[in-house]
């Protein structure tokens, strides 16, 4: 997975992993827009370029087996990779195909990826990523699943 220097189109390799108890003290609402601390009881990954410590975005996930499904409970980049002036490009994108990528390998071809936008943003994430209209929530099910991992996933 890579995300993309805005300054200069350069690509740079990434990484996700779980968040892990070190990391909260550095994650704070002022950079990552929310407490993340209150979300210790899901799975809660980081997006960083290889080489480097610094957090660039977060994911926060919940497994709902019952419905084939992992639903996105929060989700951000840091505040310097957000809007026109962003650093870089594609963090959300790789965050979104990383529980994508969980998602399949949970659930095989029946799996779905939800989540709860504000409605402002909404509309960005059905044009961008795929997702569909489903009750209160945004949804993306097979075959959109594989083609935003393989959009985002060149590994």
């Amino acid at each position: 997975m890579v995300i993309l220097e805005t300054a200069t189109g350069n690509s740079h390799q990434v990484d996700i992993t779980l968040v892990d108890n070190l990391d909260y003290q550095k994650i704070t609402k002022a950079r990552y827009f929310f407490d993340w601390k209150t979300e210790k009881q899901f799975e809660v990954y980081k997006l960083y370029t290889f080489g480097s410590n610094e957090i660039l975005g977060l994911i926060s996930l919940e497994r709902i087996p019952d419905e084939w499904r992992i639903h996105i409970r929060l989700l951000t980049v840091s505040v310097e990779n957000q809007g026109k002036q962003k650093l870089f490009e594609k963090i959300a994108g790789n965050l979104i195909a990383h529980a994508a990528k969980l998602a399949v390998e949970a659930y095989g071809v029946l799996t779905c990826v939800s989540l709860r936008p504000k409605t402002e943003i909404a509309k960005h994430y059905i044009e961008t990523y795929n997702f569909r209209v489903t009750g209160l929530t945004l949804s993306i099910e097979v075959p959109e699943i594989i083609h935003l991992i393989n959009r985002f996933d060149h590994d």
